[in-house]
């Protein structure tokens, strides 16, 4: 990696053209691995702004075992980061939970997950009455699904409702316990955001074309082949009790990010550390546009720590530095970006002797739905979850405080948040003693909020990047929030723009 602050062009750089990458998380390494791959003439750089690669995905050590601060798994039914994984040579490596078995705390206690659901929604009524999740009334009103529903008038083959959120698809069709106590908790906890507010186009269209044909929501949510049907991933980390499963690296994901690092270098790509780009510019270099469809146009990228000039750039980065890039060149683009919230979230990892715990820790873990007025909204028992952390006499064990709208995490140090959460956790896991070791992890800006007509705003966002020469963008906030999203996000970006100005400059 070229240390910050200094030029070096010309040392690996190979002939053709240049792109940029700006950011270098998931989708901003992806992208890079995309370029050099397809196009190995092509001269990458990567512009970084902290002092570490890998984004969200980071592993650290707790307990004396290595362990993911951030995203600790990725579905392994999308093919995109099994791929890549075996693209740089961890496919030997990777491995799955031990169990499939999780809980939401419910009704006072925490209650097995009951097979049959659909990202929270039951498709089959027997497993929701007797998990006790819901109420006998509860089960009654989820039984009305089964009556069935009218079609709405827009439903036909080419017309569909443009978007409605899940909550009020669920609160509707089965009933407001059903949503706050399994619909939420899922879907709300992949985005860390909240049903009410969430895009059922953007998260679960499967829902809103089921919604929208009429008869019963979970006869037709249990029909649908697999791939319509999204899992658990994300934010919540606990595994419902059905496929598909979830696959991480043996060691930590940072692995994932050392690798694809290392394969970049040798690839003689181009990455900088702690070199923040505070403003992109699009200029005519006078070249004759005869050469290339887009030659007479190129990027310049300046910071701090000088100028890199480019013929197409990958920004991958949150919205909102994507929009602060992009407000000069375009600026009813950059509002469009900036428009996309943000939930802020923090974890707190614990070490916890064994004989400290009551609850048997026979499963992934635990949601907590909003109604219940904690400050957690899952944990995850990780010695359980991954068989290559259990060590005989201790267990660990990851809290997720945090989501849209919901901002005390932030407001307490890092003590009072760990106190705060062993005063949730102790009720709920029957804890005797406190843990011999706690770490936090504060994300900030971490999960993009897919509000009600998030899938029309994106495309107007991607209408007026078709307008710029040579630029695209990627990463979680337009296409979903996992691993493999982001990675394809960042590979697709990259063939945006070598299919524009960098595939024609390597034909000079």
């Amino acid at each position: 990696m070229t240390p910050p602050g200094t030029r070096d062009d010309a040392a690996g750089a190979a002939p053709g053209a240049t792109v940029a990458v700006v950011g270098g998380g998931i989708a901003g390494l992806s992208a890079a691995w995309e370029l050099i791959s397809t196009a190995p003439g092509t001269h990458v750089v990567v512009l970084e702004s902290s002092d570490r690669l890998g984004g969200k995905l980071r592993t650290g050590t707790v307990g004396g075992r290595a362990v993911d601060l951030g995203p600790d798994a990725f579905l392994a039914r999308r093919p995109e980061a099994v791929t890549l994984c075996r693209e740089v040579g961890l496919e030997d490596e990777l491995i799955s939970p031990g169990s499939r078995i999780a809980y939401v705390w419910a009704r006072h206690r925490l209650r097995r997950l009951p097979a049959g659901l659909a990202l929270g929604v039951p498709t089959r009524l027997g497993p929701l009455a007797r998990s006790g999740i819901v109420s006998p009334l509860g089960v009654g009103r989820a039984a009305v699904d089964l009556l069935g529903w009218p079609a709405r008038r827009d439903a036909g083959p080419h017309l569909r409702t443009p978007d409605r959120t899940v909550a009020e698809i669920t609160r509707r069709r089965l009933g407001k316990e059903v949503t706050a106590r399994l619909v939420d908790p899922l879907i709300g906890g992949i985005h860390a955001g909240d049903t009410a507010q969430m895009s059922a186009a953007a998260v679960f269209p499967a829902l809103l074309d089921a919604a929208d044909r009429g008869g019963s929501l979970m006869r037709a949510l249990r029909a649908a082949p697999p791939a319509a049907v999204p899992a658990t991933a994300g934010h919540s980390t606990a595994q419902v009790a059905e496929p598909p499963v979830f696959h991480t690296v043996r060691g930590g994901l940072s692995r994932l990010v050392d690798a694809l690092a290392q394969a970049l270098a040798s690839r003689r790509v181009d990455v900088r550390l702690d070199t923040r780009v505070d403003r992109v510019v699009l200029h005519t270099t006078g070249v004759d546009d005869t050469m290339s469809p887009r030659s007479g146009k190129r990027w310049s990228l300046h910071g701090t720590w000088g100028t890199v000039e480019a013929d197409a750039v990958v920004i991958a980065t949150p919205a909102p530095a994507a929009a602060a890039l992009l407000d000069p060149v375009d600026h009813a683009l950059s509002m469009l970006v900036g428009a996309i919230d943000y939930a802020d979230v923090t974890l707190v990892t614990l070490q916890m002797p064994a004989a400290a715990v009551g609850h048997t820790l026979d499963g992934t873990g635990f949601l907590v739905p909003a109604e219940a007025r904690r400050l957690i909204t899952a944990c995850t028992w990780l010695s359980s979850k991954w068989p290559e952390l259990h060590r005989p006499g201790d267990v660990l064990l990851r809290a997720s405080t945090g989501r849209f709208g919901d901002d005390r995490p932030a407001q307490m140090s890092d003590d009072e948040l760990v106190r705060r959460v062993l005063d949730d956790l102790g009720p709920m896991l029957g804890l005797r003693s406190g843990p011999t070791e706690a770490v936090v992890t504060r994300w900030s800006g971490a999960f993009p909020q897919y509000a009600l007509g998030h899938i029309q705003r994106v495309s107007s966002i991607e209408d007026a990047m078709a307008n710029l020469p040579g630029v695209a963008l990627a990463g979680a906030a337009f296409h979903g929030v996992g691993i493999p999203a982001c990675i394809a996000s960042g590979r697709n970006a990259a063939r945006q723009v070598l299919g524009g100005v960098a595939a024609g400059l390597t034909t000079r």
